[in-house]
Order: structure tokens, then C-alpha cells, then sequence
């Protein structure tokens, strides 16, 4: 069996409904823990050069704007305003900024993991799209109404992973110089990574050739 490695070259991410009005809602995974998660994602996206839509519900949803922490990052990127259905490739300009981004895999992440998230990747399965779910930075209702939709996506195909997994992918090896700036700005996202960071880039600078 081929598996292709995900890279800029094959890969396009997509961020759907980061409102700030979902955060009542998800119980899945703290706010913090989802917003961390989507920055995550977006980061790898932009560090990495890998094609990304966003899109979110009407220009003037009453659930409130995209989180700030991720409108702050993302700048004047575009965004894909949409209607009511959950499945977001009902809206064309949708479907034409996925197909614009010309990649066979596609990376979803959002809100809500039994809403539009499940129904977006069952119609990018239905597109011949290869799928790829983050799940750290993606959120249900409860936690078992979150992990129903996920099993029936994986039983479906989709890949499950998380957004430092991803970015690993992306970037393959610490020996790559060029990109691995970007790697490790990632990994002072997470608490636990950050603390051990000056050790890592020590043990990776020892291995390098003299």
C-alpha cells in the first residue's frame, strides 16, 4: 500500500466555524484547549505554505466573530462566508476555494465535530478527497457525541491526527534548517514541549554534523 506523506505539495487545511459563539456549547475539550488547537493548525498552515480556507457562517453571524486569537494570526486572509447547510461544499464559493487550492488531501478542523465537521468531510469523501480530521483542534457537544462522529468518519477513512502530528509530517526531519524555525515555534505552543525546548534544540544541534 502507497501512503503519501503530507506536505505543502499535496495537502490543503481547512478551518470551519472557529466562532466565538460555539464556546458555550463544545464540551469536547476546554476553549482554550480548541483555540490552542486552532492556532496550532493555522500556524502549520502559514509557517509551512500549505493552502488554507477558511470559512465561517454569514458576514454578520449573530454566534460571533472568528476567535481573535486566530483573526489576529491569519490577518487579512480570506474567509468563506456561508449559509445554513451543514455540509459547507453546498455553498459554491466553497467548493471552489477547495478546488482552487488543487491538493488531493484535505485537513478539516472545527466546530461542531457532529455538525459540520462530520457532514463537510463526509462531502469531501463523496468529492474523492482523502481526508484527514485534527482532533485537538475539533469539538462536539459532549465528549461521546464528539467521539460517535469521529468513529463513523474513521470507519469511513478519514485519518485522525493532531495538529503537532501534522506539522511533524510537514516537516519531517529537525535537520531540515530551512523550516524547522517554524517547528519549533510550534512546539512552544504546547506546555509541556515548551519547557524541555532549549534541551531539545541542545540534543538536535549535538547531532548535527561537526
Amino acid at each position: 500500500m502507497h501512503i503519501d506523506r503530507r506536505s505543502a505539495d499535496n495537502t490543503g487545511i481547512v478551518l470551519i466555524d472557529y466562532v466565538t459563539g460555539f464556546a458555550n456549547v463544545f464540551t469536547s475539550q476546554t476553549v482554550s484547549e480548541n483555540v490552542n488547537g486552532a492556532v496550532g493548525l493555522a500556524k502549520a498552515a502559514l509557517g509551512y505554505e500549505v493552502p488554507l480556507v477558511v470559512t465561517l457562517g454569514p458576514a454578520q453571524d449573530p454566534r460571533g466573530p472568528l476567535y481573535p486569537e486566530l483573526s489576529a494570526l491569519l490577518g487579512e486572509h480570506p474567509v468563506v462566508h456561508r449559509g445554513g447547510s451543514f455540509d459547507a461544499f453546498d455553498h459554491p464559493g466553497f467548493e471552489a476555494a477547495v478546488a482552487a487550492m488543487d491538493r488531493k488531501h484535505l485537513v478539516l478542523a472545527g466546530l461542531m465535530t457532529e455538525g459540520c465537521i462530520v457532514h463537510t468531510a463526509l462531502g469531501a469523501l463523496r468529492r474523492d478527497y482523502e481526508v484527514s480530521l485534527v482532533i485537538d483542534a475539533t469539538a462536539g457537544e459532549t465528549p461521546a457525541i464528539h467521539d460517535a462522529a469521529v468513529t463513523r468518519l474513521v470507519q469511513l477513512g478519514v485519518t485522525p491526527t493532531s495538529w503537532l502530528s501534522l506539522a511533524s509530517e510537514f516537516q519531517r526531519t529537525y535537520d531540515d534548517e530551512k523550516s524547522v524555525g517554524v517547528y519549533y515555534d510550534l512546539l512552544a505552543l504546547k506546555p509541556g514541549m515548551n519547557k524541555n525546548l532549549h534541551a531539545l534544540q541542545s540534543a538536535v544541534a549535538l547531532g548535527q554534523p561537526g
